[in-house]
């Protein structure tokens, strides 16, 4: 891996308070390169109330700019990000596009593919909390406007806990065996907890939250800019997600189930009381509500709690794993794409981003607009956190990132150990350096 990329993966994993969150959602498949009036946009918005507000707002952006037209896409997060990693292969990408950050931002910014927003957009981005911001800068330069940041955690019903007899969330990994436990004694026909391990990375998150809570920052900064993952930490955390497996929660058929996509995906599955609990990020409820006929998902149900810590472990009881999004601009695109972008982190439509519950917004304005008192509690956790690591695939980049995310796979297979994650991510890593 190049030294610029793992300088911008190194940029997030940061200490400092994080003002706003992030959220996952998404579209139609035309990318740039179109005359100058037309904006491709792609995003992961696919379900309501997502879906139709972006629609709403690429309307209104028209209305405000006659002459200009945005071919609006939106589609599954996991299709998204297929579909982005084989256009920048190609060099053919959508004119406003979601950005993760980290090392796949500093390999598009080499290979000249996203546009420098620093000048263009500065006052957008004088907004926005430095905690927030490092993921998408490259040698002090910012390419994407992040406008959701937020923290991974457990999303659970509250009323399946009451009949468990749950009265206190887990703080520990002894402590989440036994709520698992007491979830299983109630002899009901759900699930302790669904995760989506068909899409890999909902699997994964098990392993890189392990991580954080095993490993010191000190481990976790020094491995990401030697790229060397031999520290015994790394062992332990997937020790860790193997003490889980073990205790048997899942979902029936959790290793086909897609994560987000459909009412039998793993977020559908907790929307429509299939299962008690789930592991996922802060966009969980505003996807939820896509996935229920009312249009509500678990409602005033909704509980959420912390990655537990890792007894004996390294890490920083108030680190936290998270990540978020950010609109960029390919260098190709027209100029009024980045009017677009600086439109999409308008005050306006980040308050409605926040009150349709579709994650945690960036710009401040819009923080007192987030209706869900779930996200609203998040926003604290976020602010307090000593340090947020983002979501390894995307801190170390698709090569690294994907070998790992495959081993942790077939680790919730059986077909792994705790020793071929750390090998397989190891392998990868030298061949990068």
């Amino acid at each position: 891996m190049a030294k610029r990329t793992r300088s911008a993966a190194l940029a997030v994993l940061c200490v400092g308070v994080l003002t706003a969150a992030g959220a996952c959602g998404g579209g139609d498949d035309s990318s740039s390169g179109g005359d100058a009036n037309t904006i491709t946009w792609w995003h992961n918005s696919n379900n309501e109330p997502g879906k139709g507000y972006y629609e709403q707002v690429a309307k209104d952006f028209e209305a405000d700019n006659p002459g200009v037209d945005v071919k609006v896409t939106a589609m599954a997060h996991q299709d998204m990000v297929d579909k982005l990693a084989a256009g920048f292969q190609s060099g053919d990408v959508p004119d406003v596009y979601m950005e993760r950050g980290g090392g796949e931002l500093a390999d598009h910014v080499e290979a000249g593919l996203t546009r420098d927003l620093t000048e263009d957009a500065s006052e957008e981005i004088a907004k926005i909390a430095e905690g927030s911001l490092a993921g998408w800068q490259v040698d002090g330069k910012t390419y994407a406007i992040p406008y959701s940041v937020g923290v991974d955690g457990f999303w659970y019903n509250k009323d399946y806990f009451e009949q468990a007899g749950i009265e206190k969330t887990p703080e520990t990994m002894s402590e989440l065996v036994d709520v698992i436990d007491q979830l299983k004694d109630v002899g009901a026909d759900w699930a302790p907890i669904s995760v989506g391990a068909g899409d890999k990375w909902p699997a994964a998150h098990y392993w890189y939250f392990s991580a954080v809570r095993a490993c010191s920052k000190d481990v976790l900064d020094a491995s990401m800019e030697s790229m060397d993952f031999s520290d015994p930490c790394f062992l332990r955390a997937g020790e860790t997600v193997e003490q889980v497996i073990e205790t048997e929660p899942f979902n029936p058929g959790f290793l086909t189930t897609p994560g987000q996509e459909g009412a039998s995906s793993a977020s559908g599955l907790l929307a429509t009381g299939k299962v008690a609990m789930e592991l996922q990020g802060h966009w969980e409820p505003g996807v939820m509500q896509g996935l229920t006929d009312d249009g509500k998902g678990l409602g005033e149900r909704t509980g959420w709690f912390p990655f537990p810590q890792v007894e004996g472990g390294g890490g920083d009881p108030a680190g936290q794993l998270g990540g978020g999004d950010a609109w960029a601009v390919a260098e190709t695109a027209p100029d009024v794409a980045v009017d677009f972008v600086k439109y999409l982190f308008s005050d306006e439509v980040q308050q409605g981003f926040a009150e349709n519950d579709m994650g945690l917004p960036t710009n401040p304005a819009a923080i007192d607009s987030l209706s869900d008192p779930a996200l609203a509690d998040l926003v604290q956790v976020r602010d307090e956190a000593a340090y947020v690591a983002l979501f390894f695939d995307t801190l170390f980049g698709p090569s690294v990132g994907g070998a790992m995310n495959d081993a942790i796979a077939l680790q919730f297979a059986g077909q792994a150990s705790a020793q071929d994650v750390v090998d397989a991510t190891q392998q990868a890593a030298d061949q990068e350096k």
